[in-house]
């Protein structure tokens, strides 16, 4: 193994500071060299499979990835410390629309675009462009000590990989699920593609919300519609009311004139209308609308295009209107409406628009000729495996929110107007059209030059990365996956289509639990953005603190709902990589050792009391790792650490209360517990403790569950309360900690703590005579005497007449539940007695309050 950067802590003495910069990058190169991280099929060991979510290949290392790849590896390194053969998929995804969009900037530098230089160029300058910056997210995985099997990293354009995808098309066209169809989709004029859903953003916007009067066509009155979009009423196909809107009833099946064009429209009746909106009359424009295009199928309405791919009216719409952009043109519809007497009014509307995430400009809902598959059939044995509990969602609500989508799901589109991805398997010549993974035979065939949608290839993640369709020993040992962490926002883009393909070609979902972690919001409550100004880079908090502190920071930070970024608690996690290193430097000096031969057995009351502290956080631990409950873990670890370990038992055993060989085993256990968390400085620490062998990365200590001691526990809280008091009691009058004290003890049985009592606390226990303080400690008392003059006793007595004052409000708040019969006869009894426990509680409290008022006179 590498030698350290920095001195042993064995050395002790010195400014010995741990230092993560130097320290980190050498455990990385060990981790990967040890061969731990290349699961071993042929094993004989349990599997624990995780799959990455792959980032994108255009990526760089964001607050959500380090949350989401720390979780991962928290789970992976757990259990691959627990004994199981584990594997964490590594890989990227191609990104479609993402990559193509960094190429064409890098041609536009240039002064050309991809179609100048064709599709064959074009796409061989985005392999370059992948393999010089494609790598780059990996390489930040590593910084964050993420141990994925980097010996197996697939990219969802490699060849097998495509292979996979290839196969799966044509599998699901021969089965009857892919087809061609025009079918509405979100168009990015900008793009000059159909997008996801994921690529669009909504943006609150501020129209005009126009009433247009549409002449009834037998003259006896009009229907006034309004809207936000009248350029595309150029469009409408008929104008729809609800079944059970008195106003407008009788008019259903009659006709309507659109204004300025004067085609005869349809009135027809459909629950969809919102009588409330606006007049109650919709518009119905089946092209540019996803509602009124289901709309319109319901009724055998026909769609007439307005908006055209290029982002502006259609040449059909006439020369007064045509090539003009939606805006300009609603503009020219309004003014043409107020000349024609039909437009009845206008008013700001403020409301939800689609905009695409990578174009910025917003997306038209179009009808377009495009493939699609018809989820229906795929989707029914997915809902079944939540509702039956095969997939799990945590938190739970999530599974609700996916089977109510996947109820109502549409077809999806899988074609896009792309160069760079998988291009459609698909062939025509003249009429015929030809689908398969191999070009057909014969001449005059031309390829369909779309590209699949990128989360059709990544839905085959979880087994095509392990070799699918050929039956290889990864996937027969590695698949279904244990648990995918994700996000919220690609539930249904990713997370409910692996489960559906995973079904439809292996039989079984591909993991058993999906965790859907927290989104990390900026400081003050904002999304992180770069382009607000509100993004945090997690390489920089890296180079400032560590890439444990991060880990740490962030887990702690974490929970199951929404949370806001703390520099602080990254900040407490460099402290406790401090704290460790530090614990670990006293631990050697004062002998400890690691790997024991056998359990070391402890035999002082403060070594068996924190042998049963480690052991219930071990068991604590495991049960929140297995729960997903990462923010009570590391706070769990932390109180350990920080509290339990280095503030109370190293200060015993410097007072020679606690044995060096138990310490070091019990240090052993710790390192190991922490180390999924914490990778780096537990590995550095495990390296320098003697008696350690191997990295701490497949070390397994031996769990103690015979090590579970109460009445240690409650001997060392005695001791813990008692010094707390008498700490506390020193500090509020401004007493040096060097100052040393008089106290007795009453009725607190210290035992053998009672030497370390004296050290912690610096007292002297001796008679202390009249006039002693008397600090309440449990059941029992400490009397304290200060030296003559150095307490204030008039700031004391008036803290002490206010102390009484507060309990005996609480006192008389327990006396009146209790004289209260309806309480007393109707509450649980469990309630009542813990009222009468308060009033002997407080009455005892208020006695000694009492008399402390009386020893300080008036």
């Amino acid at each position: 193994m590498t030698e350290p950067q920095h001195a042993s802590p064995a050395a002790g003495g010195g400014d010995l500071r741990y230092d993560p910069a130097a320290d980190e990058p050498r455990w990385v190169d060990a981790w990967n060299a040890s061969g731990a991280l290349r699961a071993d099929p042929s094993s004989g060991k349990p599997a624990y499979s995780i799959a990455i979510p792959p980032p994108n290949v255009t990526g760089a290392l964001h607050i959500g990835h380090a949350l989401n790849n720390s979780i991962q590896d928290v789970l992976i390194r757990h259990h691959r410390m627990a004994g199981y053969e584990t594997l964490w998929i590594c890989g990227t995804d191609h990104a479609g629309i993402a990559t193509q969009a960094q190429v064409e900037k890098a041609l536009a530098r240039e002064g050309r675009s991809r179609h100048e230089i064709g599709r064959e160029a074009f796409v061989a300058r985005a392999w370059e462009w992948r393999d010089e910056y494609g790598g780059t997210i990996i390489g930040q995985l590593r910084r964050l000590g993420a141990t994925l099997d980097f010996s197996r990293e697939r990219f969802t354009l490699d060849e097998g990989y495509a292979r996979a995808v290839q196969h799966t098309f044509v599998d699901l066209y021969e089965k009857g699920h892919v087809y061609r169809d025009h079918y509405m989709v979100n168009w990015d004029p900008g793009l000059g593609s159909a997008i996801s859903d994921l690529e669009v953003e909504d943006r609150e916007v501020t129209d005009a919300l126009v009433q247009i009067a549409y002449p009834l066509a037998d003259g006896s009155g009009e229907l006034i519609v309004a809207t936000v979009r009248p350029e595309t009423m150029l469009g409408d196909t008929a104008v729809a009311v609800h079944p059970d809107d008195d106003r407008y009833r009788h008019l259903v099946g009659k006709t309507c004139i659109l204004p300025l064009v004067g085609r005869e429209l349809p009135i027809v009746a459909d629950d969809y209308v919102k009588p409330e909106f606006g007049t109650g009359c919709l518009k119905i424009t089946p092209a540019h609308d996803p509602n009124d295009f289901d709309l319109a199928r319901r009724h055998n309405l026909p769609a007439i295009s307005v908006i055209g791919e290029d982002g502006r009216i259609v040449a059909a719409m006439g020369e007064r209107y045509a090539g003009l952009t939606p805006e300009a043109c609603s503009e020219r519809v309004q003014a043409d409406l107020a000349q024609a007497g039909l437009q009845r009014g206008s008013e700001p509307y403020t409301h939800t628009v689609p905009f695409s995430h990578r174009s910025g400009q917003r997306v038209e809902p179009l009808i377009s000729l495009q493939w699609f598959c018809d989820m229906k059939r795929l989707a029914a044995p997915a809902i079944a495996a939540v509702e039956d509990g095969a997939v799990t969602f945590t938190p739970s609500h999530w599974a609700g929110v996916y089977v109510r989508w996947m109820q109502e799901i549409r077809p999806w589109c899988l074609s896009r107007q792309l160069w760079w991805g998988h291009q459609l398997p698909v062939w025509y010549r003249g009429e015929e059209v030809y689908v398969g993974v191999d070009a057909p035979d014969g001449e005059g065939w031309d390829r369909d030059p779309d590209v699949l949608d990128t989360w059709f290839s990544s839905g085959l993640w979880p087994f095509a990365t392990l070799g699918w369709p050929e039956q290889t020993a990864e996937l027969e040992r590695f698949y279904p996956t244990n648990v995918l962490s994700t996000a919220r926002d690609i539930i249904f883009l990713w997370v409910a289509r692996m489960v559906m393909l995973g079904i439809e070609y292996m039989g079984a979902p591909p993991f058993a639990d999906v965790y859907i972690h927290s989104v990390i919001q900026a400081a003050d409550g904002r999304r992180m953005s770069k382009s607000l100004g509100t993004g945090v880079d997690p390489l920089e908090l890296i180079d400032e603190h560590g890439a444990d502190a991060l880990r740490f920071g962030l887990l702690l930070m974490s929970s199951q709902q929404d949370v806001r970024f703390s520099a602080e608690k990254i900040r407490q996690g460099r402290q406790l990589v401090t704290k460790i290193w530090n614990a670990t430097r006293l631990v050697i000096a004062r002998g400890g050792t690691a790997g024991a031969p056998a359990p070391v057995v402890p035999e002082t009351v403060a070594d068996r009391w924190m042998a049963s502290r480690v052991t219930e956080a071990i068991d604590t631990a495991a049960d929140l790792i297995a729960r997903y409950e990462f923010s009570r873990l590391t706070d769990v670890i932390y109180h350990l650490v920080f509290d339990e370990f280095c503030d109370w038992y190293l200060e015993l055993l410097k007072h020679d209360e606690a044995t060096a060989a138990v310490a070091g085993d019990l240090l052993e256990q710790i390192l190991a517990l922490v180390h999924p968390v914490m990778p780096f400085v537990t590995e550095a620490c495990w390296e320098q403790l003697p008696g350690s062998s191997g990295l701490m990365l497949v070390h397994a200590p031996p769990r103690r569950p015979s090590a579970r001691d109460g009445h240690a526990e409650a001997m060392v809280g005695a001791l813990q309360e008692a010094v707390t008091v008498v700490r506390a009691w020193r500090s509020r009058h401004g007493l040096s900690p060097k100052t040393t004290l008089t106290v007795a003890l009453d009725d607190l049985d210290l035992g053998r703590l009672a030497p370390a009592f004296a050290g912690l606390a610096n007292v002297a226990i001796d008679d202390v005579g009249e006039g002693a303080q008397v600090l309440a400690v449990g059941a029992g008392q400490i009397r304290i005497v200060a030296p003559v003059g150095q307490v204030d006793v008039g700031a004391e007595r008036a803290r002490l007449v206010a102390e009484r004052d507060r309990v005996d409000k609480e006192l008389a708040r327990a006396e009146a539940m209790l004289a209260n019969d309806r309480f007393v006869s109707r509450a649980p009894a469990a309630l009542v007695a813990a009222e009468r426990e308060k009033v002997e509680r407080f009455a005892a409290e208020r006695q000694i309050l009492e008399e402390q008022i009386g020893v300080l006179g008036t």
